[in-house]
């Protein structure tokens, strides 16, 4: 099929136009479907920010606790040493010596305890601030994101009503033209699509190099069909 070059582009508008048509009509938006990611993504980073603050907590509460215990057995510890300076029974003195030993022994325990608790929490502290950058870094970009899908929807709202463009685009091209493209696309759905050098836009085959060759090589105004769904292949304009 023979087609001036100036009114390939146009065929090539009508084909994909009329293929989106075909396939629901509703054209995907990029910056929607890129801010769409980027919330999941944010709720991800959230999720993971709360778990850095459940594990704070749960060490703050931990670290009192030790606190609360060694205050308890701080005074266990006063209040036998206050017995024994009064008691004068060998059993009594005996339980109260063992009893000092022990609280002792516990508040040692404890003391080791709250310093790997105070180094455990210092490292929870510092993964949560690093959680907190990576949500208000997400944030930043979220609304950046959000404000571009905004306007990509809002300018996808206004385009044209797509029958409008489509009947525009078929009163350009020769009735001959139309019925030869028409003839295709009810083959195989496509009619005409883009040559992207080595494989069609149609069916998306790579063509073997000898027909690519030939398409390449093929005269400017001449409109080559795919060897294997047979859509009219328009090249790029040289």
């Amino acid at each position: 099929m023979k087609l001036s070059q100036d009114l390939q582009s146009i065929l090539l508008e009508l084909a994909t136009l009329e293929r989106s048509q075909a396939h629901g009509g509703t054209p995907t938006i990029p910056e929607q479907e890129e801010y769409e990611k980027a919330q999941a993504a944010h709720a991800r980073l959230l999720d993971a920010s709360g778990s850095a603050q459940l594990a704070v907590d749960d060490m703050e509460m931990e670290i009192l606790r030790i606190q609360a215990d060694e205050r308890k057995l701080r005074q266990r510890e006063r209040d036998d040493k206050a017995q024994l300076g009064a008691a004068t029974d060998p059993e009594t003195r005996k339980d109260l010596e063992h009893d000092l030993y022990a609280a002792k022994s516990r508040i040692a325990d404890l003391m080791s305890e709250l310093q790997e608790a105070h180094n455990e929490i210092h490292a929870l502290r510092a993964n949560l601030d690093v959680h907190g950058a990576k949500v208000s870094d997400s944030e930043r970009k979220l609304e950046v994101l959000k404000r571009a899908a905004e306007a990509a929807q809002e300018a996808a709202a206004n385009r044209p009503d797509p029958q409008v463009r489509i009947g525009e685009l078929r009163e350009q091209l020769p009735a001959d033209i139309v019925a030869e493209y028409e003839t295709v696309r009810e083959e195989n759905g496509v009619g005409a699509a883009a040559f992207t050098g080595r494989a069609c836009g149609g069916c998306f085959i790579v063509l073997p190099p000898a027909e690519q060759n030939a398409v390449r090589n093929a005269a400017a105004d001449e409109l080559p069909q795919c060897s294997d769904c047979g859509s009219y292949l328009v090249r790029p304009a040289s």
